[in-house]
């Protein structure tokens, strides 16, 4: 569970939560075949500007710091600016080259900022990712992704295959790939479903394993500590609005796509967070009305987050 702490330390937590569900990618997420539409997490502009700012006049006084450079990278990519924040990105694969995760951010900015499509440069940045970390999920979708447009149809699907076997069977992004496996066969008459129901999928991290937390109250991913620094110059009221925009984005894409009962737990455990708990109430019940058949998982969540039924 989320630890006590001042108020501005939970906004950070709960930004960095919503963010990660825009993070393994917004690329996984928005599987479409031969089509990669930009959906980053909303900020509202003048929080964003602020933030980009501060990250900005910190990197001018030190411009070794490769982290914040990817903070950078993730501010522009939110805000639709896929160039700048592919500039960014790539100053922090410089500074930090072990870095899997720069690599594959670098790459899905380098794909939003050019006409959609896996260029030599995304490829190659996305190569290097699986060379340093070789279950990056965003690197290995995208590598197929490029597969699939460069005509090689089967090995996409064979990728996707891999990536879903090698996924935990409640990976947010496991029922896109396998729509996107599906679509691709359909469309180049290949035979997939046997193959996918022969996938094996790891255990669902929502599942206790060995006293591990579930989702629903698993420590929500938390910013690095220069994060922390970069936006504790924020004014409190910005603060507040940013986290609240964020939330309301992802209430946004709920209502958008209430299918996602990931992201109703997640939106629940945002309202929580904040003391919100009739919000948290009402999320709970939205989601029992769009998802009947995952009513016990969303009770479950609800109980495990004190929500009140």
């Amino acid at each position: 569970m989320v630890s006590a702490g001042s108020k501005s330390s939970k906004i950070l937590l709960i930004g960095a939560a919503i963010i990660a569900a825009a993070g393994v990618g917004t690329a996984i997420w928005r599987t479409q075949h031969r089509t990669i539409a930009p959906v980053p997490v909303a900020i509202t502009q003048p929080d964003a500007a602020t933030m980009i700012a501060q990250l900005e006049a910190k990197l001018k006084a030190n411009p070794t710091d490769a982290e914040g450079w990817r903070t950078l990278g993730w501010a522009f990519f939110n805000t639709q600016r896929f160039a700048e924040s592919a500039t960014a990105y790539k100053r922090a694969t410089q500074l930090a080259p072990e870095k899997a995760e720069y690599w594959s951010s670098l790459g899905e900015a380098l794909v939003l900022a050019g006409p959609g499509a896996v260029d030599p440069d995304a490829k190659a940045a996305f190569a290097t990712a699986v060379s340093r970390d070789p279950t990056d999920p965003r690197a290995r979708y995208y590598l197929a992704v490029g597969k699939d447009m460069a005509g090689d149809h089967e090995g996409a699907i064979a990728d996707w295959l891999a990536l879903l076997a090698a996924s935990p069977s409640d990976a947010p992004w496991a029922a896109d790939v396998r729509k996107a496996i599906i679509n691709v066969g359909a469309k180049n008459k290949i035979e997939v479903a046997t193959r996918l129901s022969a996938v094996k999928m790891a255990a669902p991290v929502s599942a206790p394993v060995n006293n591990a937390p579930s989702v629903a109250t698993a420590a929500i991913p938390g910013p690095t500590p220069e994060q922390m620094r970069a936006a504790s110059g924020i004014p409190k009221g910005q603060q507040d609005a940013m986290v609240d925009g964020m939330v309301q984005s992802l209430a946004a894409k709920l209502t958008a796509n209430p299918k996602n009962v990931d992201g109703w737990i997640m939106l629940m455990r945002s309202h929580v967070t904040l003391g919100q708990t009739m919000k948290a109430s009402t999320a709970l019940k939205s989601a029992i009305a769009a998802n009947p058949d995952d009513a016990a998982r969303l009770n479950a969540a609800a109980r495990e987050l004190g929500v009140p039924s």
